[in-house]
């Protein structure tokens, strides 16, 4: 009995899970308020069963890109990433995780949001602004090194780059002029009297309460403030330095090369980045920017190239360096 045990266990552990395996596994970045209602369709309109992992706020998309670089060397799991920023994603087709698929459904998406092998495509992005209180008269930053003056800075916030948009901006930053000088412009902003915050919800909250006069947050975050009644706008940063533009950073979607259900991962990108779910997540709450051409978008939410201009971004070299500054933003920020 006793050698017979270890076999009855296994052989009731199948038991208990013939049958239960999904279609699809998801692993998504976006808040989950946002992305199941879309996941739970998907399921209904194509009866295929769908397990998702959401992330949490705290994490901030780092938490899954982990899990799955951790899961590739023993246990992949997932067969698709939907994350809610773009620099991560790139991580993994650096590290080789990804498999290529070139969705019909993103054909009217521009090419500087789509991988030309088909590795990841973006979709329903976000700006990164500043969000400003509209009864107090006081200077209102219009570009990134405005940060740095004190007239602006003392009254003003960001979230520590640690995780999140903050830290894809943070590499940008260090793309554009170089990491020294990234460590250099948070110093100069903080002795300028900027605060830094925990994060991008964070200093909005705060701002919106009248502590700060502005912050600089993303659009989602400056949408929900708004829609609340806060006497709030926005302005599209200017980068300054020879760099116009806001920074636009998109939803992405890849495929995982370790999928085990690539015809229904398949069928899942054809869904998410269809003009369809990109008006739908344009129209909620939290007012995502569509990259389609023609997706029909609601007041408030502006156009890319018609309402600001966009940052053009060297996204491969930003996912190839977003590891190493969250390293070294890491021991400048947290002590």
């Amino acid at each position: 009995m006793a050698r017979l045990l270890p076999a009855l266990v296994g052989l009731l552990l199948c038991l208990s899970c013939s049958g239960s395996n999904p279609d699809l596994v998801v692993y998504c970045a976006l808040d989950q308020d946002l992305s199941e209602p879309l996941i739970l369709e998907f399921e209904q309109r194509t009866g295929l069963k769908v397990q998702a992992q959401y992330d949490v706020e705290r994490n901030k998309t780092v938490g899954l890109v982990q899990r799955i670089l951790h899961e590739a060397e023993s246990h992949p799991h997932a067969d698709v990433f939907w994350n809610n920023e773009i620099a991560h994603t790139l991580r993994l087709q650096h590290a080789g995780l990804t498999e290529p698929y070139q969705s019909p459904a993103a054909a009217t998406i521009p090419s500087a949001f789509r991988d030309p092998e088909g590795h990841w495509t973006g979709f329903a992005a976000r700006a990164r602004v500043v969000l400003y209180r509209t009864d107090q008269d006081l200077p209102v930053p219009t570009k990134l090194d405005d940060f740095l003056k004190p007239e602006f800075a003392q009254h003003g916030a960001m979230a520590a780059p640690l995780t999140g948009t903050t830290l894809t901006n943070a590499t940008v930053l260090a793309q554009v002029r170089g990491r020294q000088a990234m460590l250099d412009w948070f110093a100069a902003a903080r002795a300028a009297g900027l605060a830094f915050g925990s994060g991008n919800a964070d200093v909005m909250r705060r701002t919106a309460a009248g502590n700060f006069h502005w912050c600089f947050t993303d659009t989602d975050d400056a949408a929900k403030a708004i829609d609340q009644g806060h006497p709030l706008a926005i302005r599209y940063l200017e980068q300054g330095d020879g760099h116009t533009g806001a920074l636009l950073i998109p939803n992405t979607l890849c495929l995982l090369k370790s999928g085990k259900n690539q015809k229904a991962a398949r069928q899942f990108a054809d869904f998410i980045l269809s003009t369809e779910v990109e008006a739908r997540l344009a129209h909620s709450i939290s007012r995502q920017i569509p990259l389609h051409e023609n997706t029909q978008i609601p007041d408030g939410v502006g156009r890319p190239g018609v309402d600001f201009q966009v940052m053009d971004v060297d996204w491969a070299q930003v996912g190839a360096k977003i590891g190493d500054i969250a390293r070294l933003l890491q021991t400048e920020f947290v002590r």
